[in-house]
């Protein structure tokens, strides 16, 4: 018989492990979504973790399609009534996607810390697809403080073609990011697995025990007296990839609070924009190629920049 908790809700969480995942411990694989492993071997501890059913322990080497399913339990605390609805603009709109054009400050997925005022949350009843309903068919995400273009799909077909059309490289996501001193060359690759930090699970790191494929290309744009402005492309979509990669060849991204220095440039965010998202269409096959203008802070930034008047 099930132990019931006064004002508190299960919450299953259900995530397939795919081809790339198997052979994982079941601690390791949870330790992303659910934030950190110690959160992971916890629950796993408590028994609110099953693989196709079964509750397994936190050394169990998963295999690529088995279901891993996480009851959670979550107090239950209505929403506050007077909290705004988070605006956004459309980049793009017709009957099978939509793409929008997201604000530096809006978080894409509700999360600990953020369980309201989400892109997702605003986007419900609009954007559908993906085995999470609660995703609101968000094929990619963005950080919060990262601004830009992102796609979303309207029903469950269209998603998952995105979904394999990102899978394939065939979707092409170029940012403008600021950073600290200049590169040495005008173009590279970096080429660097990414996960969990091994000290601080907070960030993200090449130093890891949890290494993922992560690949990441650059071009500078424009030399500034101490700064670069550097075109970013992206082959994989490791969390906090940009950032931590500009990281690793000294170069981070100018306000990173995480992997740089904040403030730079008087800016209060990382100089991060996803500028520009070039695809396919997965139903019409027709090119869809939208670029994004640097928000007023980025380009004030930029301009402190040219100038070099940091503060």
């Amino acid at each position: 018989m099930r132990t019931e908790y006064p004002m508190c809700a299960a919450v299953a969480v259900r995530i397939p492990v795919p081809a790339d995942a198997g052979g994982t411990r079941l601690d390791r694989f949870l330790a992303e979504p659910l934030g950190s492993r110690a959160r992971a071997q916890a629950l796993i501890d408590a028994h609110r973790v099953r693989v196709d059913g079964e509750v397994r322990p936190k050394r169990y080497l998963l295999q690529a399609g088995e279901l891993v399913e996480v009851e959670e339990e979550k107090e239950e605390r209505p929403a506050p009534r007077s909290a705004p609805a988070p605006s956004f603009k459309v980049a793009y709109e017709d009957e099978y996607l939509l793409v929008v054009d997201k604000p530096a400050g809006l978080v894409v997925h509700p999360a600990r810390g953020h369980r309201t005022g989400t892109l997702a949350q605003a986007l419900s009843g609009i954007g559908t697809g993906g085995e999470e309903p609660w995703r609101a068919g968000i094929v990619h995400r963005l950080d919060r403080d990262t601004s830009g273009l992102l796609v979303v799909a309207k029903d469950d077909a269209v998603h998952r073609a995105l979904k394999a059309l990102l899978g394939a490289r065939g979707m092409r996501r170029e940012y403008l990011a600021l950073v600290d001193g200049h590169p040495p060359a005008r173009t590279g690759t970096i080429d660097a697995p990414i996960g969990r930090h091994r000290r601080d699970r907070v960030l993200m790191s090449i130093d890891t025990d949890e290494p993922r494929e992560a690949r990441t290309h650059f071009e500078i744009e424009r030399l500034l007296p101490a700064a670069s402005l550097v075109r970013v492309t992206l082959e994989t979509g490791r969390t906090h990839q940009i950032r931590v990669h500009m990281a690793a060849i000294g170069h981070p991204v100018c306000g990173d609070p995480q992997y740089g220095v904040a403030g730079r440039y008087g800016l209060s965010r990382q100089f991060l924009h996803a500028a520009r998202l070039a695809f396919p269409h997965p139903v019409t096959g027709t090119s869809i190629d939208l670029h994004s203008l640097l928000p007023t802070d980025l380009a004030l930034a930029l301009a402190r920049a040219e100038s070099d008047t940091a503060p």
